[in-house]
């Protein structure tokens, strides 16, 4: 018998599903308050110019990607051209109406993004490219666009070029000093001749990472957040005089990280996570004191080594107004205005998708001692029918206090519903997010193992009905714990996986594979590779892969399948026509009926491979 969502839930989903919402603000340098908003639509991901405080505006008639900004005069779109989300590609920038087309890079072969930003004063454009020859920072002429110069190249891993106000220098964060480490310092440069003009690092004691310049004209003063305490903390430094300001706070426990700087009124605006949860702060640069903005939710979603240092985060607007962006896993992502006075006005409201629950959380203690954050909840008025834990990838990323359809999806379909932030994990410090380094996935292994023996301590996690689920390094680790723990899990939800790290890192794009060719030496690939323990896997598997993913490609998992299928075990494997970060509601929804279906298969005592089960789809 097939099972599938029952018409209640199938319901649910179709409606948790069809409302597009906010996925991320990215608003426009310089003092024009434009904006580009993105939004997730059936489609894929859609973009709206906005001029606050008007409303956003009509939806662009071309799509866009997570990564894609606007140019300042409001007259162009800048995003990659990678031929439907492989992220391998070239610069385009697109006219607002869509009628011209400019190619930014020509003759250049294609490149990974790893930065993307305007000067305040919108003549240039950085652009940090990542391709087989190393990590490469251009400046490219904007209003109007001219050839790209490169001002910055090394085979060793950087991001993140950033320009002053008027272009003349760019920082970017470097790891040259300490290759195949993710530990960088910055380096700025002449952005006329690429000649260094400074470096800045805090080693031992911890990195050092740019945020923006001021943005008066000739003031070459940087805001960064340092490490140097074990947890982030705000910064200012001048690169030509080398004086420097730190914001020590140390009346704040956990971290403080510097998000935008509003120079004319010294102010820095920050957010405050300590053991997780969230406060939105304003400090000012003239004496270090400290304003709380708002607290509850989360205020930000960092991405760390990515195209942008986030993906969404509060910001300020050119008037020195503070632009909340804000969302709790009830309610989806928002914009308010808050004045000095504390006035707050709702500019974009939350998509009206139907009610969610909040989750709480809690701090497990893992097998060493180390207390990692675990957000949990159980589905209303109904006793939990199995358990769910969700695994975010990275492993340099967190889950924040955000909205999320599939967990909302979770319980509304009756189970019980967990996100754990593992050693690796950012915002909990520097020995935190570096727990993962050199033990070959034991701390991780650890930190699930932990998590499932709390929640079995408030009566949930029955192996017979207990699921691991995670999307690229989550999904690696739902593989893993299958291998590792197979006391623990009914069955393994793996999206965008790795299994087998022999393979995959050679076949993965140029701006990945040097971290990983790091982080998994070849002494420990065997360890972190879920494929080593596939004789011990008693749960079934499901992995849904990219077909033009070039981070976690399809090579790393299919030998995995192959294998679990040929001793016995319970293995489906679905390929979906796109890459690593698909976005697209209507493929959001296959994937939660597909994996609620293959939950109640194994709650009816079913194998998840038995015939009728549903085709590979697209996004």
């Amino acid at each position: 018998m097939l099972h599938t969502p029952e018409d209640s839930t199938a319901a649910t989903i179709d409606q948790r599903f069809a409302v597009p919402y906010l996925m991320t603000v990215r608003p426009a340098a310089g003092g024009s308050d434009a904006a580009l908003v993105v939004e997730n639509h059936p489609d894929g991901a859609r973009g709206r110019l906005w001029h606050a405080p008007d409303a956003p505006g009509e939806l662009l008639p071309f799509a866009v990607s997570m990564g894609a900004i606007v140019a300042p005069d409001g007259r162009w779109v800048v995003d990659l051209d990678d031929g439907g989300g492989s992220e391998v590609g070239a610069l385009v920038a697109t006219s607002v109406d869509g009628s011209e087309r400019i190619a930014l890079t020509p003759g250049r072969e294609p490149y990974v993004l790893r930065g993307l930003e305007f000067s305040f004063d919108g003549s240039a454009l950085i652009a940090t490219v990542v391709d087989e020859e190393g990590f490469h920072v251009l400046t490219i002429p904007a209003a109007p666009w001219g050839e790209p110069t490169v001002v910055y190249s090394n085979p060793i891993e950087a991001w993140f070029g950033k320009p002053s106000s008027d272009a003349t220098l760019v920082s970017i964060d470097t790891t040259d000093h300490n290759p195949g480490i993710r530990r960088p310092r910055i380096t700025v440069v002449d952005a006329a001749t690429g000649a260094t003009v400074a470096t800045l690092d805090d080693l031992p004691g911890g990195p050092v990472r740019a945020v923006r310049f001021s943005s008066f004209p000739g003031d070459e003063r940087l805001l960064l957040n340092t490490e140097r305490s074990g947890f982030s903390r705000p910064a200012i430094w001048n690169v030509r005089t080398g004086a420097r300001q730190d914001f020590d706070l140390p009346a704040l426990a956990g971290e403080v990280i510097a998000l935008d700087w509003h120079a004319p009124s010294g102010r820095l605006l920050a957010v405050h996570v300590d053991a997780g949860i969230h406060r939105l702060l304003e400090i000012d640069e003239a004496d270090g004191s400290v304003r709380i903005v708002r607290e509850g939710g989360s205020f930000v979603e960092p991405d760390v080594a990515n195209l942008h240092p986030h993906y969404w985060t509060s910001y300020y607007a050119p008037s020195g107004a503070v632009r909340a962006l804000r969302s709790s896993w009830a309610v989806p992502l928002h914009v308010t205005e808050i004045a000095d006075d504390g006035t707050e006005t709702t500019l974009i409201a939350p998509a009206p998708v139907p009610p969610g629950r909040p989750l709480t959380s809690t701090l497990v203690t893992s097998a060493d001692g180390t207390r990692v954050q675990l957000w949990s909840g159980r589905p209303a008025d109904r006793e939990p029918i199995g358990t769910i834990l969700e695994i975010h990838g990275g492993p340099n990323l967190v889950t924040v206090d955000r909205y999320d359809p599939a967990a909302q999806a979770w319980l509304e379909a009756g189970f019980a519903f967990a996100s754990l932030n593992y050693r690796g994990s950012v915002t909990f410090g520097r020995d935190f997010r570096e727990g993962f380094w050199n033990v070959g996935g034991d701390r991780e292994i650890e930190d699930v193992a932990a998590a499932i023996a709390w929640l079995r301590e408030q009566g949930l996690a029955d192996p017979a009905s207990t699921f691991i689920t995670g999307a690229s390094y989550g999904g690696h680790m739902t593989l893993l714990s299958v291998g590792r723990l197979p006391e623990l899990f009914a069955g393994g939800l793996a999206h965008v996986a790795v299994a087998d790290w022999s393979v995959t890192i050679q076949a993965m794009n140029p701006a990945v594979r040097s971290v990983w060719s790091s982080w998994v030496p070849p002494e420990l690939v065997s360890r972190f590779s879920a494929i080593s323990y596939l004789d011990d896997v008693r749960a079934s598997v499901w992995i849904n892969q990219g077909s033009i993913d070039t981070r976690t490609p399809v090579v790393g998992v299919q030998g995995y399948v192959d294998r679990l299928r040929a001793g016995g075990g319970d293995a489906v494997l679905d390929i979906f026509e796109g890459g690593h970060e698909p976005t697209g509601l209507e493929g959001a929804a296959h994937d939660q009926r597909r994996m609620q279906e293959l939950a109640l298969r194994t709650l009816a005592g079913e194998r998840w491979d038995a015939t009728g089960i549903a085709p590979s789809h697209e996004h």
